[in-house]
């Protein structure tokens, strides 16, 4: 089982339609059992994928009892479940701040090693101490990040956010979302970072809230079919 982590330190960066879409990626162009774990409060990337919490869950205590699976909903997708985010999440940096222990999140993970090959963690954005849980918990972090000159800044306090906090920090993939190729400074940064995939502004991606539904076709999922390509070769590198 490999863990994938989607993060940004700011909202509003396309980071829960890209988690649906890429764990929609696993399932069904890669055919991995898969699991997406909102863990976002707001719980966009589950209802973009039509799934809601169930009646009264309580992801936060389940947490507590390393007992996940009991919230886990099949999607209408094969291979592809997914836990919801529920009120009770608001409440979990709470608990976290006043732990001990640092790998809670990946410990609670561990009971589901036999039955996903691919986690997909939705995470809130800003970093806290459920950031800091779920960067020990990944193999990979996925960072998108909006077109302009602040995106490498805003990697580089991530990679030193990383290299303070953990001593074998997991290796970042960060991507460039929402790109307009027609606007000066979305056009700068993306030849400032070139190595950087890039997923295209794109209507059919805004209406994924509509439909919640996967985008299906187009120059948007053609962008995030070839980044789940590369998110696939970086965790088998």
């Amino acid at each position: 089982m490999k863990v994938i982590a989607l993060f940004s330190a700011k909202g509003g960066v396309g980071k829960s339609s890209l988690a649906a879409s890429l764990a929609h990626g696993a399932a069904t162009r890669s055919g991995r059992r898969t699991l997406l774990w909102d863990l976002d409060p707001q719980g966009a990337s589950g209802w973009l994928l039509g799934v809601e919490p169930k009646a009264g869950a309580k992801a936060r205590k389940h947490l507590a009892a390393a007992s996940l699976a009991d919230l886990v909903q099949p999607s209408a997708f094969a291979n592809l479940d997914v836990l919801a985010a529920d009120r009770s999440l608001r409440r979990l940096e709470a608990d976290l701040a006043g732990e001990d222990s640092e790998k809670r999140l990946k410990r609670a993970l561990k009971p589901l090693e036999d039955r996903y090959d691919r986690v997909i963690l939705d995470c809130p954005p800003g970093l806290t101490e459920l950031a800091d849980q779920m960067f020990r918990a990944a193999d990979l972090i996925v960072v998108p990040a909006i077109p302009s000159p602040l995106s490498g800044r805003a990697l580089a306090q991530l990679e030193a956010h990383l290299a303070d906090e953990m001593k074998s920090p997991p290796p970042l993939l960060p991507v460039f979302s929402m790109a307009d190729r027609r606007k000066a400074l979305h056009k700068a940064a993306l030849a400032a970072h070139p190595e950087w995939p890039v997923i295209p502004y794109a209507s059919a991606v805004e209406a994924m809230a509509a439909s919640r539904q996967p985008v299906a076709s187009g120059p948007a999922a053609t962008a995030i079919n070839a980044l789940w390509a590369a998110v696939e070769r970086r965790l088998s590198a």
